[in-house]
């Protein structure tokens, strides 16, 4: 919008200018012979021109201007519709609480955090008697628990007082309102040995505007806290304390994994003793079994060779024959002939005429 009254101005003094250059030709041309009037009257009419076409250019911003503030009015107004609907939700307690654990639950899966793995929701203290927004699981079953708290409605207020004793009165309500929030943590078994939780608990506040303002403003209510083990975190800190658990987390499961890997290495190595031990014994084994069987096939074979050689000379010089020949017979009396078979088979097929 701003441009176009740049230009429309731009464009009338264009237009200012070329009315005086003209009313100064005019005056010219009455001092001037005839003979240059003609060419006075054709530069009088494209000066027209140009004024009919600058005054066309200036409609047709000034349509362009409209055009753009009715756009501007519309956005305006879904704007305004849209920020009464979000003070409308937001002034219901349960639908505030509600937006404050899923913004909590983002800042979860942005650091990578997985619910019923690094985190819980709504688990029930060791007395029963509360339930923190989030337990976060930490190393040796350790626990950290956190509530979400959004003290929204005197902190709306305070934005939008006018006079300095509004604002005073509305920051002390809002910071009262924190501290009562606070010290509702306090009340309740967040912090508790027993059941196996750290020593400080967390208050999620999901406006990093408001969080700044208590930070400023309400250094004592944030020390009472300290004091009392409560730790007030926005978005932003919430994900640096998120990362700070998260490394630890990764670092336990290093030393972790180191761990059970010593150990099967200590057990490989008592594994790797007694196979060398075995495998030492089996070698002994096959080093007597080797020389057992050098010792058969070497000393023992011919000293039964020895013996042998001499019954077959004593056999050749008494001129006993080979028993071979009387083998080959009894093997030959042995095997049936042919005539055996088809007199054999003769029988099978008439057996009733014997």
């Amino acid at each position: 919008m701003t441009a176009a009254v740049i230009v429309i101005g731009i464009v009338a003094l264009l237009s200012t200018a070329l009315a005086i250059i003209l009313m100064l030709r005019l005056l010219k041309s009455q001092e001037s012979p005839k003979n240059e009037a003609s060419a006075l009257g054709h530069q009088v009419g494209e000066i027209r021109q140009g004024i009919d076409k600058v005054n066309e250019a200036i409609q047709n911003l000034n349509i362009d201007r409209a055009k753009q503030s009715e756009r501007l009015e519309t956005m305006l107004s879904s704007l305004n519709t849209s920020s009464s609907a979000l003070q409308n939700i937001l002034a219901n307690t349960q639908v505030r609480g509600q937006w404050g654990e899923r913004m909590a639950e983002d800042v979860f899966r942005l650091i990578g955090f997985v619910e019923s793995v690094n985190y819980t929701k709504q688990s029930t203290t060791a007395d029963g008697s509360s339930r923190p927004d989030f337990t976060i699981l930490l190393p040796d079953n350790k626990k950290l628990n956190m509530d979400a708290k959004f003290p929204l409605t005197n902190y709306m207020k305070l934005v939008e007082a006018e006079s300095e004793a509004d604002i005073q009165e509305h920051s002390r309500s809002f910071l009262r309102d924190v501290r009562d929030r606070t010290r509702e943590v306090i009340g309740r078994d967040y912090i508790n040995p027993e059941d196996n939780t750290l020593d400080y608990v967390l208050v999620f506040i999901p406006n990093e505007s408001m969080f700044h303002y208590i930070q400023q403003h309400g250094a004592t209510l944030v020390e009472e806290a300290l004091r009392n083990r409560v730790v007030l975190c926005s978005p932003i800190s919430l994900f640096a304390i998120l990362s700070v658990i998260r490394h630890a987390l990764d670092n336990f499961a290093i030393q972790q994994a180191s761990n059970e890997i010593l150990s099967e290495l200590a057990s490989f190595d008592r594994q790797w003793e007694r196979f060398t031990a075995q495998m030492d014994l089996v070698g002994k084994r096959f080093e007597l079994a080797q020389k057992g069987f050098e010792n058969l096939a070497g000393t023992r074979r011919r000293a039964l060779e020895r013996p042998l050689s001499r019954i077959q000379a004593i056999r050749q010089q008494r001129g006993i024959p080979d028993a071979a020949p009387f083998e080959a017979l009894g093997e030959a009396l042995d095997e049936p002939s042919e005539s055996d078979e088809a007199w054999a088979l003769q029988e099978a097929e008439s057996p009733d005429e014997k």
